[in-house]
């Protein structure tokens, strides 16, 4: 056992000493070394820190993909606001022009007086909203020196953030409890018009499943008779008459194709047609994307989140699971309370005069301060 065990150690040590021989042999030269372990260096000197991990890597990687997006953005900003106004006022101005007599023409009272009142409130209350969306600003962190609490100190604004606050790349400058940059609106989404830009976004999607609830028998009888339009405008002009057409009488002296009688349709025809079409397509698609993303802030409304945080508040719940604590969102007041802060309802009469009616009230608080692992009641008393 023991000559065993003594041969085993020496194949070993021999082995060892075969391996090393030969990594020394195919070793680089010395100064080809010692450049690459500089060059090394001084890669990890340009963003090491004690604070560096892979979002700040990634974001360092990427900042000049951001900044040219975030250019393009800014730029397109005025281009997205014209588009939704012209796309709005062209369904508003098919619905005067050719739906509202048809209302007329074969509705009973009761649904024309129905139609009027919710297709012009519901105008009202887009128009308002959009507009005032994107001409409030969503509010900024003062940039003069004040004993206000914050949390840290923007990197590219190089001023005190309060809490929720966060930098737009677009605007090049903080907002407060920023939810996102919206190009539709040229505008962020922050503090001051965040109520704003959500019920734009209902009462956008409640026009349109209205117009496209109610309009999808127009939309059918429109379609099928473009079809029928189509159909007809195949079929040729004129049929040649040959062999003893012309001598029976068939045709006037010297023609030789008999002409078919004009199309039992007009060019407005066609254009009214195309215009419920186009409509009727519109607002079912806008309806449907829109309302998947008034879904989404409902549920963020609801839990006391912004986009922004969700991703920040899921990175911190994943990374307390690790350690075997459960992470608890300071902001979320339960979901009644998020819904009376946010829309501001601070008696039963502000849910007609403040959700259901145009209104310019302030957000509850000043954006700068925020209450935080509240009790188990309402914020707001109604």
């Amino acid at each position: 056992m023991w000559c065993c065990t003594s041969s085993l150690v020496y194949l070993r040590r021999s082995i060892r000493l075969r391996l090393c021989s030969r990594r020394g042999r195919s070793r680089l030269p010395l100064w080809i070394r010692e450049t690459w372990a500089y060059m090394r260096l001084l890669l990890q000197s340009l963003y090491f820190n004690s604070l560096t991990d892979s979002d700040v890597v990634f974001d360092c990687v990427f900042e000049p993909v951001f900044l040219t997006v975030d250019y393009i953005t800014r730029w397109f900003g005025t281009v997205f606001v014209c588009l939704v106004v012209i796309l709005t006022s062209s369904v508003v101005v098919i619905a005067y022009a050719i739906l509202l007599p048809l209302v007329l023409n074969t509705y009973s009272p009761a649904w024309i007086v129905w139609h009027l009142c919710y297709g012009h409130w519901n105008l009202i209350m887009i128009a308002f909203h959009y507009y005032k969306a994107a001409k409030t600003s969503p509010g900024y962190p003062p940039t003069e020196k004040n004993d206000r609490p914050f949390v840290a100190v923007c990197k590219k604004c190089i001023i005190p953030k309060p809490a929720r606050t966060h930098h737009c790349g677009i605007c090049n400058r903080c907002i407060l409890k920023m939810d996102h940059h919206c190009p539709w609106l040229n505008n962020c989404i922050g503090h001051f018009n965040h109520r704003y830009f959500f019920s734009f976004c209902l009462f956008m999607t409640l026009g349109c499943v209205y117009c496209s609830i109610s309009g999808r028998n127009l939309f059918l009888d429109a379609y099928h008779a473009l079809e029928r339009f189509k159909h007809t405008d195949l079929e040729k002009p004129g049929i040649p008459v040959t062999g003893m057409g012309p001598l029976i009488g068939l045709l006037p002296s010297g023609q030789t194709i008999y002409q078919t009688p004009a199309p039992p349709y007009t060019f407005r025809d066609k254009m009214i047609h195309k215009s419920i079409v186009y409509m009727w397509v519109l607002t079912s698609t806008v309806g449907v994307a829109l309302g998947a993303l008034t879904v989404w802030h409902a549920v963020l409304i609801s839990r006391g989140e912004t986009c922004i945080e969700r991703h920040i508040n899921k990175k911190e719940t994943n990374r307390l699971a690790k350690l075997g604590k459960v992470y608890k969102n300071p902001f979320n007041y339960s979901g009644l309370n998020n819904w009376k802060i946010f829309l501001g309802v601070e008696k039963r009469s502000h849910w007609v005069t403040r959700v259901l009616l145009p209104s310019g009230h302030s957000p509850h608080g000043d954006g700068l301060t925020w209450d935080t692992f509240p009790v188990h009641k309402d914020v707001i008393p109604v």
